[in-house]
């Protein structure tokens, strides 16, 4: 029963490291035309005792911001360029898919170790 247990913590704990992801994600791609906006990244770290997964601390991705010549533009230098953000369309597309796969397939594992458990508690009242 207890491996049943363990294996619901697991799994939602999965599921909520995930959904923190995905909401670092949005934030990066809702900023990706922000002047001066630095991606978020989450690390992810599994507890020994449990095997549990729980989000690290987010982080600034320190790469370097792109350039952008516009010289109407109100952050713009003498020469005409400012500082924009250094999100990847593209990478943050692929990090959301990766990251819902990964949610539904915790939920999958929730859900069947959930039956499972259903399942021994009908044996048990029998």
């Amino acid at each position: 029963m207890s491996d049943l247990l363990r294996a619901l913590a697991v799994s939602a704990s999965g599921m909520e490291a995930q959904g923190q992801r995905l909401r670092h994600l949005s934030e990066n791609i809702a900023n990706a035309d922000t002047p001066g906006y630095r991606r978020k990244t989450l690390d992810f770290r599994t507890l020994a005792e449990s095997g549990a997964v729980r989000p690290g601390p987010v982080r600034l991705d320190r790469s370097e911001l792109s350039r952008i010549h516009d010289p109407g533009h109100p952050l713009a230098d003498a020469s005409g360029h400012y500082d924009g953000s250094n999100v990847d369309l593209v990478i943050e597309i692929a990090d959301a898919r990766e990251a819902q796969r990964s949610y539904e397939a915790n939920l999958k594992l929730f859900d069947q170790a959930r039956q499972m458990t259903q399942g021994l508690f009908e044996l048990l009242r029998r």
